[in-house]
């Protein structure tokens, strides 16, 4: 199997600075120095010195106390969406963070090894200081905090989506397909965030996550849902046979070395704004497509997960061009503020612990308002890049 990709080394500036939300400078946040905040990076924790700060230009000055080389993040309420991060921290290093932060509820979270879903992840909270935080610069700015939080965003669930791999493919070929089906859909989520991102690479989405019936002539199959076929063979056709330990083993080694290619392909990449609101717009058509009518997991049926992780990706580039378009639109962005909430309360109401109802057991009225939401939501959105661009 491919060994885990490893991250650049830690040799970085001094001063990582990240613009968040607004992304622009306020007219009057006062001292950075008076809001500076002490963290400490172990390898099993993530301390921060205080859990609330008042709004304005926070510093974050982390320490690395471990063994590994680490990163910090500040998220935003959904716990995805990255406000700002400090990488390559490399041991007994410090650096800082520094961000400009809106009222709000926030969370910490510190990852060691620079890989995966990191430790001590914490809620923050920032309180109203009553500074003027209003945009104060020119829209560029916005634009280019924006795109780079939302690289930072894309590296981070592609992070995850190798260590997932890693041991959903570990599980398939010892056999224990009870742990593989556990881990299917949970790990697939970081693929589904990011799945417009991952299709600009060519060959490497067909060969990730092609649905049978989109096979062509001659083709070779591979990917998750070959797999995902072996794992619940009771939903197969009649006449299916259970793969051999080479072919498990196969697909298991392709796909986690594909997962590694994407790994380092994303690495380099950079976004423009018209990028990101196409982005938020095609995951939505990705759900259209494929996860209301439930045809992507035809197998594990998992297709919920799925389509909580497309609307996990297109909020997140939303929310990060937010700002923009309120200074643009204002109508626009409360509707889309309105329709993505009424999205996620039907998504909510399928929720059963940390994951949802099986899609099969859906009723034809339940799916129906689904597919009426998707298409209330598709509208508006699909006007977002015209409003932003032109």
């Amino acid at each position: 199997m491919t060994t885990r990709p490893t991250r650049y080394g830690f040799a970085a500036a001094a001063t990582v600075a990240a613009l968040a939300l607004t992304g622009c400078v306020a007219n009057n946040t006062g001292d950075a120095s008076s809001n500076t905040i002490a963290v400490d990076s172990s390898a099993t924790d993530c301390a921060l010195s205080a859990s609330e700060a008042p709004s304005g230009n926070l510093v974050f000055t982390v320490t690395n106390s471990g063994e590994q080389v680490t990163e910090f993040y500040l998220l935003a309420d959904d716990g995805l969406r990255i406000v700002g991060e400090a990488e390559n921290i490399g041991p007994g290093i410090s650096r800082d963070l520094v961000v400009l932060v809106q009222p709000g509820d926030y969370f910490t979270v510190c990852k060691p090894g620079m890989i995966g879903e990191g430790v001590g992840k914490s809620a923050f909270t920032v309180t109203d200081s009553g500074a003027d935080l209003s945009f104060s610069g020119d829209i560029g700015e916005q634009v280019d905090a924006a795109n780079a939080n939302y690289k930072s965003y894309v590296k981070d669930q592609i992070e995850n989506l190798v260590v997932g791999t890693e041991q959903f493919a570990d599980a398939y070929i010892a056999g224990d397909d009870e742990t593989a089906r556990e881990l299917y859909a949970p790990t697939r989520v970081f693929w589904e965030r990011v799945e417009t991102v991952a299709e600009s690479f060519g060959d490497l989405d067909p060969r990730m996550d092609l649905r049978e019936a989109d096979l062509e002539d001659g083709q070779e199959w591979t990917g998750w849902h070959a797999i995902e076929k072996d794992l619940w063979p009771a939903d197969a056709e009649a006449g299916f046979e259970a793969y051999d330990q080479s072919t498990r083993e196969s697909l298991a080694s392709q796909l986690l070395t594909d997962t590694n290619t994407l790994y380092s392909n994303v690495q380099d990449l950079e976004f423009t704004l018209d990028q990101q609101t196409n982005g938020a717009i095609g995951l939505l058509d990705e759900v259209a497509s494929g996860k209301v009518t439930g045809e992507e997991e035809f197998w594990s049926h998992t297709d919920l997960w799925d389509f909580q992780a497309n609307i996990d990706g297109a909020r997140v580039l939303y929310e990060g061009v937010r700002d923009i378009l309120v200074e643009k639109d204002a109508d626009l962005a409360a509707t889309l503020d309105s329709e993505f909430e009424q999205l996620q309360t039907l998504l909510d109401a399928q929720k059963v612990g940390d994951g949802f109802r099986l899609y099969s057991e859906l009723s034809t009225s339940e799916i129906r308002a689904f597919s009426d939401q998707v298409n209330a939501l598709a509208e508006p959105l699909s006007r977002l890049t015209a409003v932003l661009v032109l």
